[in-house]
């Protein structure tokens, strides 16, 4: 071996030593990156995920949201739905433009859509920025799934949305109890 490669080789071998913490250190940022995600609100027994499908993610963009109720959803009879509406979601919401209905829920060969809609009176109150559904007969504690239906634009704002749901129920003590959370996402 020659001077030349020596010094070629004790190069290679010093630029090696120094890259490899170099790498190390960089992986794990960009993985507890990802996991901050993944611990943004608490899955415990307190917080419950819903299922909810959109027909648009783009900031400014027309959408339809359905917040679905499945069965597994709801413990009994349904009096009352609310919808707490996130404050930074801001969106023109009109009674006109909110429905409740017998939802089919889509996935490999069908799509998101409703079967039946539900009459129901709607009120918004906007300091609070609830949604209050009132159906005209009860909502059944069946095999169906249900969803409350908004027809919305988009807001400016992209990212994540959290919408708390609470149900009345039907039963010989009507009392508000939590049903679950729906976590919109808005792309940019």
């Amino acid at each position: 071996m020659n001077y030349s490669q020596k010094i070629f080789n004790k190069k290679l071998l010093l630029k090696i030593i120094l890259f490899l913490p170099l790498l190390g250190s960089v992986i794990p940022l960009q993985i507890n990156s990802v996991r901050a995600i993944e611990f943004q609100w608490d899955t415990n027994s307190k917080y419950k995920k819903l299922k909810w499908f959109q027909t648009n993610s783009n900031k400014f963009a027309k959408n339809k949201i359905f917040f679905i109720f499945r069965p597994s959803d709801r413990r009994t009879g349904l009096l009352k739905l609310n919808i707490k509406v996130p404050k930074t979601f801001k969106s023109t919401l009109k009674t006109k433009n909110i429905s409740l209905c017998r939802v089919n829920i889509g996935g490999f060969d069908s799509k998101t859509k409703c079967l039946e809609n539900i009459s129901s009176d709607v009120e918004i109150n906007r300091e609070t920025k609830k949604v209050e559904i009132f159906p005209m007969s009860p909502l059944p504690y069946d095999k169906e799934s249900y969803a409350i239906v908004f027809k919305v634009t988009n807001p400016q704002k992209h990212g994540l949305y959290q919408f708390h749901t609470f149900g009345q129920s039907s039963g010989a003590l009507p009392i508000d109890s939590y049903l679950g959370s729906f976590t919109i996402k808005i792309d940019q």
